[in-house]
């Protein structure tokens, strides 16, 4: 196990990506839904994804499960309050949770306005209960298209106090990001709001570019294909724009075939600035701990990497230099 001596943080963590397959069981019990099979082990051998998926829509499919049990608003309440719990349990100081109101609601024809307030309730309901500190990032599902992105970002903005940030997730390659120059606007229009975008995975360098230029992100979640332009990664490290790097979930998902020659340590070697984070634990299976494992075992990354990567994820997160200061001390 690798010894880390600074503090766990997790910005790219899906909410609606890490609801627990006991809780999928006990949602599905309650609500007379169907599931695959009703025994806990076999459930968790279809969820888990065994190996890898062949690309990322397939990936995707498996988080379905979680959504497919939120029958009612407070089953979105209870996942969001768990997921706390799990960064507690897991020993994280701080954790950013970012969840797609549409995605959770359209199984059940859920109130997104209501969703949304469901999952601040959640949080504040688990942090005033563990002394974990976590910030909400909404997500505009572009899977789904401008229209559904749209009504997602208002049901956000009906919560913006209470949201840090906002985030394009879904189907990169089909959904560019300039189908949705429209939503940042307002977005930056209406709050204060941090940006980052899922870019880089599913499509090319240019994909990045677009995130950081036409959407101004201030971080990039995943972001492998940048190390594919030089002039990307010296232009990443100049402006301070963070890369949210996930092991395991590249790996799942085909987007980097080989663990051991992934960018993210090409990335440091740059001075990128460049971060460890688990996606979705609900279906890979890990925890953080568990990433840092991989990345010193098999990425080869030193105990000083391993350091920089933590300050990194300090540095990089949707935080006050005060609060920033109070995770360090």
């Amino acid at each position: 196990m690798t010894t880390l001596r600074l503090p766990l943080v997790d910005l790219h963590r899906h909410l609606d990506g890490n609801v627990r397959v006991s809780t999928i069981l006990a949602l599905a019990k309650e609500h007379k839904l169907p599931l695959p099979s009703e025994h806990l082990d076999t459930l968790e051998k279809i969820i888990y994804i065994q190996d890898k998926t062949s690309n990322l829509l397939e990936f995707l499919q498996k988080l379905d499960y979680g959504v497919s049990v939120l029958a009612n608003i407070e089953a979105c309440e209870r996942i969001a309050f768990e997921n706390v719990e799990d960064a507690y349990n897991e020993g994280l100081a701080y954790v950013e949770l970012r969840f797609s109101p549409f995605y959770m609601a359209q199984c059940h024809k859920l109130a997104l306005t209501d969703v949304v307030g469901a999952v601040v309730r959640g949080i504040n309901a688990a942090t005033a209960i563990y002394p974990v500190k976590a910030k909400l990032i909404g997500i505009l599902s572009r899977t789904f298209g401008e229209e559904a992105c749209m009504l997602e970002l208002h049901a956000l903005l009906a919560h913006h106090e209470s949201i840090a940030g906002l985030d394009l997730a879904g189907d990169e390659y089909n959904f560019p990001g300039k189908r949705f120059v429209e939503h940042f606007a307002l977005a930056r229009a209406k709050t204060d709001w941090r940006y980052t975008i899922h870019a880089g995975e599913a499509d090319g360098a240019s994909s990045v570019w677009d995130a950081i230029h036409l959407l101004r992100a201030n971080r990039i979640g995943h972001g492998v294909r940048a190390v594919e332009d030089p002039a990307l990664v010296e232009y990443l490290k100049e402006h301070e724009i963070g890369i949210e790097s996930c092991l395991t979930s590249n790996y799942q998902t085909g987007t980097w075939t080989d663990v051991a020659s992934h960018p993210l340590k090409s990335f440091l070697e740059h001075g990128v600035l460049a971060c460890l984070n688990t996606d979705d634990p609900g279906v890979s299976n890990i925890s953080l701990r568990d990433e840092f494992d991989i990345a010193q075992t098999v990425l080869k990354l030193s105990s000083l990497e391993c350091d920089t990567l933590q300050k990194n994820a300090i540095n990089m997160a949707f935080l006050s230099a005060e609060e920033k200061s109070m995770l360090l001390s």
